[in-house]
């Protein structure tokens, strides 16, 4: 069960957060944590939790006798799955997407090859069960359910690689395909040649062949850099 204090900051940071990433507050803007207590209505200490979490992300900085200060961009936590989510509600949206996107085509494909190499017996079941639930799921505008599994998919291939640094960006992967369906940048039912893609990537690493691998992958992230386009224009 959520505290009352819990329960405050986290409602001064679905309001501060958003408001920071989309340049409401401009880098170099202070924020007086008196103000911001006044404005939400909360306490000083409620606004001082919520400031140490902005800080966290490396959105501000506290100094003494100046204030709250907001960081420039290029000093964000932008690994930070909260700050995605919050940047993909925002007007910067489109460039998000497509950043991440480009950092997916980078990663995912290597990840995949790895994959085929070193994932278990148990990971190989988990991720063909992942595309059977995404096959499930890909017609009728069922885009929740689909996200559920293609998620996890996802998931299993970065974690299968066996590389940490790899598998670390998992939330950083389920954040896109989720900003993905909550904001409807995306068609009413998945693309079925991606579909399919996702069932043969698992087939190829359940039969170790990493170069297969690697390559349907890359078709996958290079399917949804196109989509990006075709929704765009």
């Amino acid at each position: 069960m959520t505290t009352p204090g819990r329960g405050l900051h986290g409602h001064v940071l679905d309001s501060l957060g958003p408001a920071i990433t989309a340049g409401e507050y401009p880098p170099g803007s202070v924020l007086r944590t008196d103000e911001l207590a006044q404005r939400f209505d909360v306490s000083r200490s409620v606004m001082r939790e919520a400031v140490r979490v902005l800080e966290s992300m490396r959105l501000v900085e506290s100094r003494r006798r100046v204030g709250v200060t907001v960081r420039p961009k290029a000093e964000w936590n932008v690994y930070d799955p909260q700050v995605i989510r919050w940047r993909l509600a925002g007007a910067d949206r489109p460039h998000q997407l497509r950043s991440l996107t480009v950092l997916r085509s980078a990663v995912e494909p290597v990840a995949a090859g790895l994959a085929a190499r070193h994932a278990s017996a148990a990971q190989c079941a988990e991720l063909t069960e992942c595309a059977i639930g995404m096959v499930a799921n890909s017609r009728g505008h069922k885009l929740e359910e689909y996200l559920v599994h293609d998620m996890a998919f996802h998931r299993v291939i970065l974690v299968a690689s066996g590389n940490e640094m790899f598998a670390r960006l998992g939330d950083v992967v389920a954040e896109v395909l989720a900003g993905r369906t909550h904001h409807e940048v995306m068609f009413e039912d998945p693309d079925p040649a991606a579909v399919t893609l996702h069932v043969q990537v698992a087939e190829a690493v359940r039969e170790g062949d990493a170069a297969r691998a690697e390559k349907l992958t890359r078709e996958i992230t290079v399917g949804a850099l196109q989509e990006l386009d075709i929704l765009a224009s």
